[in-house]
């Protein structure tokens, strides 16, 4: 299941976890999407939607 937030597309990124011995080994990080009713062109739908848009007011949440 792709976990991607529907306003700004954010997705997981990929990278190294890197150790105190400075091993690197793979790993991911996943952006932290919620399910949320709000208004889609004036009606209420229910998207996924990363905290940063919720924070930054992206999103009009439907009562």
């Amino acid at each position: 299941m792709a976990r991607k937030c529907d306003i700004c597309g954010k997705g997981k990124m990929f990278g190294n976890k890197v150790t105190f011995s400075n091993k690197k080994n793979n790993r991911d990080w996943s952006p932290n999407i919620r399910k949320v009713r709000a208004v889609v062109n004036g009606t209420t739908k229910r998207i996924k939607v990363c905290t940063r848009c919720l924070r930054s007011g992206y999103v009009e949440r439907a009562l």
